[in-house]
């Protein structure tokens, strides 16, 4: 599907710029085009938090969705004067930054509540003491129940034998025109967002309840929650801010890890330890295991590896969809003795190896070995 979707757009620095554009991935090198969330050869300007990406140091953020919040506020940028704007993907990161290249001076004005939604619909983090937090998740939220109802789930193009990039266009052709509105007024798209909020507002009451406990190992940047019942992820993952790692705990002896995305990209806020593959780990925990289930995790380079308790093989969109919504099976490890195991193996992994910023995979990779 090829087409050009046009949207009236105005930097508030510049005013006279021509407004910008967006257009399909495999339409990068037909005009100067910015490129958000992605990388690609041959763009004028690249605004992703990607490990390795050619971002403009000034311009470094957590999301790629900030990148962009950065660089409307550096309206000189190199590159920034292109009117094409493009991603290889959509999701609520990268769709928020298209959409404030498009639509500056409204991004400008919701910046704090923008970078919000960019990070909770990446990282699953939010900070509940905020006070544009409900409203952040209410985007979001609306956001999803969007992209399911009318498309396809986040990672699903495969099963549709569809190449991502071409068929997430499709997705932006339909909230870049709209979002703005849901932005400014969140209530008129209740019917949309409120079932999956209220399930994630009955998650955090359960997190932050008597029958949940958090703890943390700063050192090692592990959270670990112990908690009855799988929560959804953007519950989950708020008691996480600050470490990159999070061992889940709940009833009946059903157990995950998961390595979280904040150590796929190049985070900017604050330093990280690498990912360390967890063969070493699962083997442990299968030597430990005295069911017919065997221990299985996902490679280092997965955008959220996994380490649990195997049935059968999860797909990429069964992986990245919430932990209620995917299989957990009982192991015959107590609880106390798994997170000795985790944080053992960590530590001792560890030891010795200092957190920074911008590790590039081959970093990564010479650590681990």
């Amino acid at each position: 599907m090829t087409f050009f979707l046009i949207l009236p757009s105005s930097s508030p620095h510049h005013p006279t710029l021509q407004p910008r554009y967006f257009v399909p991935f495999q339409q990068l090198r037909r005009q100067p085009t910015i490129v958000v969330d992605s990388t690609g050869l041959g763009a004028a300007l690249t605004l992703a938090h990607w490990r390795g990406a050619a971002t403009p140091t000034p311009l470094r953020d957590d999301t790629s969705a900030g990148s962009v919040l950065r660089a409307l506020r550096h309206p000189h940028t190199p590159g920034l004067a292109a009117a094409a704007v493009t991603a290889n993907h959509f999701d609520v990161d990268g769709f928020v930054g298209v959409w404030a290249l498009l639509n500056p001076a409204l991004a400008l004005q919701h910046e704090d509540l923008l970078r919000l939604v960019a990070t909770l619909g990446d990282f699953r983090e939010l900070d509940w003491q905020h006070p544009q937090a409900r409203q952040a998740l209410q985007l979001v939220c609306w956001l999803n129940a969007e992209e399911k109802t009318r498309f396809y789930e986040p990672f699903g193009a495969p099963a549709r034998r569809r190449r991502e990039d071409e068929a997430s266009a499709e997705k932006f052709a339909w909230f870049l025109p709209r979002f703005g509105d849901i932005l400014q007024n969140p209530e008129p798209g209740r019917a949309v967002w409120e079932p999956e909020y209220s399930r994630v507002l009955q998650a955090v009451a359960v997190l932050h309840s008597a029958a949940t406990t958090v703890r943390r190992y700063p050192q090692i940047g592990l959270t670990v929650v112990r908690t009855p019942e799988p929560l959804p992820y953007y519950a989950l993952f708020s008691a996480s801010r600050g470490t990159d790692m999070v061992l889940s705990l709940y009833d009946g002896q059903r157990y995950e890890f998961e390595y979280k995305y904040s150590t796929w990209i190049d985070l900017e806020s604050r330093p990280t330890l690498p990912r360390l593959p967890l063969d070493t780990l699962a083997a442990r925990l299968n030597a430990l295991e005295a069911t017919p289930r065997r221990w299985t995790h996902d490679g280092i380079t997965d955008t959220g590896p996994l380490l649990r308790l195997s049935g059968k093989g999860l797909t990429k969109a069964q992986r990245y969809a919430d932990p209620d919504q995917r299989p957990l099976y009982a192991s015959s490890i107590p609880a106390e003795v798994l997170e000795q195991e985790v944080v053992r193996f960590f530590e001792a992994a560890y030891a010795g190896v200092e957190p920074r910023r911008y590790w590039s995979w081959a970093e990564i990779r010479a650590v681990s070995a």
